[in-house]
């Protein structure tokens, strides 16, 4: 399967967009949730840019889903259709195309400012607030009501769940300063959270909060400390995609569902490490593939380990150079990859929707 991320904005208001995805793809990875996002649109014959400047909700936000919740979606005031993903759906649908719902979840900005006690803290008290921790049982029923929300009365072909665990240190936004910072090791401490249920799970495993903090913040924390802090993480990561899978199959049962992921367990970011449990509960493992190396091929090799079907998500967007794209796919379907995802049909200004249609060409012919 060959498919392309967009927008609801691409699709609406744009007569072309429909004929020119179906050129390269047979299938649509559309966002029904979104974190903020200042968002190019080259091809559209009505705008050039969308600011996006919050985590939205692009479907009918419904007062009885979410009343009595401490953390609610929002409509995008920047769209004037009431149900943008709904609508653009349908458009794409009569087009011959097939839809998966791209659900972002843990993602969000507003309600980590709004509400920081569930954001995410690093073991030096400092907030992330793009981060929502899963450990928060309000995380958990947001994150859910999100999700069957954004599947609700809707026909689509497919589910993709991205952010569906921990948000760490790294985010790109804002303007970032921080590359290059850090090692990998203490960007991997820097994202234990730290905030009072995860401090509360370890003491509950017989560890002393305190004591783990300290630790994190000398990066020095003991083996058997990092075990428990992890396992943690996993079982909080698990509770939550229980119940996001369980929303969104009480609203679209049979609809495959993909899972944003990495195979390192302490991963943590858009695609967040496999927990044991993970695999076993999903139809197929998206594995983030934008770097033309050979690390890339090695995160679908290791995911491919799992037994469940590897969509390689890869981007032809600059700066990424169209001479090495084609050896890159070839490398990625080595590796094991049966799929792949591309980024990104709307953002492609009209040389990369070329290299988007080779791309795909290139992947669906007979090897």
């Amino acid at each position: 399967m060959v498919s392309g991320h967009a927008y609801p904005w691409d699709v609406l208001g744009d007569p072309d967009f429909a004929d020119r995805a179906a050129a390269a793809v047979g299938t649509v990875t559309l966002a029904a949730t979104y974190h903020s996002t200042r968002a190019a649109t080259p091809l559209h014959p009505a705008r050039r840019i969308v600011d996006a400047r919050y985590a939205a909700l692009y479907r009918t936000v419904r007062a009885a889903a979410w009343d009595g919740h401490l953390l609610r979606a929002a409509a995008p005031d920047w769209m004037d259709d009431k149900d943008p993903f709904g609508t653009a759906v349908s458009t794409l649908h009569d087009a011959g195309l097939a839809v998966q719902a791209w659900i972002v979840l843990t993602h969000n900005t507003r309600l980590g400012l709004e509400h920081p006690e569930v954001s995410v803290v690093n073991c030096f008290g400092e907030r992330y607030p793009y981060a929502l921790c899963p450990a928060h049982p309000a995380v958990r029923e947001y994150a859910a009501t999100l999700a069957g929300e954004a599947v609700r009365d809707v026909a689509v072909d497919g589910v993709s769940l991205e952010a569906c665990g921990q948000l760490g240190l790294v985010h790109l936004g804002h303007h970032e300063k921080t590359d290059g910072a850090w090692t990998a090791e203490q960007i991997r401490l820097l994202s234990v959270c730290c905030c009072t249920a995860c401090r509360a799970g370890w003491q509950e495993a017989g560890l002393d909060p305190d004591r783990v903090v300290a630790g994190l913040r000398a990066g020095s924390p003991a083996a058997d400390v990092q075990a428990a802090v992890l396992a943690n993480r996993h079982r909080n990561t698990d509770a939550l995609r229980t119940g996001v899978l369980d929303a969104v199959r009480s609203h679209a049962p049979g609809v495959p569902v993909t899972l944003h992921a990495q195979p390192d367990p302490w991963a943590t970011g858009p695609s967040p490490g496999l927990t044991p449990a993970a695999a076993a509960s999903v139809d197929a493992l998206l594995v983030p593939a934008w770097p033309a190396t050979e690390a890339s091929a090695e995160l679908v090799r290791r995911a491919a380990a799992t037994g469940l079907p590897v969509d390689a998500y890869v981007t032809v967007l600059p700066p990424v150079d169209p001479d090495a794209v084609p050896g890159h796919l070839a490398r990625l379907r080595a590796a094991g990859a049966s799929r792949i995802s591309l980024y990104h049909l709307g953002l492609a200004a009209r040389d990369r929707q070329e290299l988007l249609t080779a791309s795909a060409g290139s992947w669906l012919r007979p090897q």
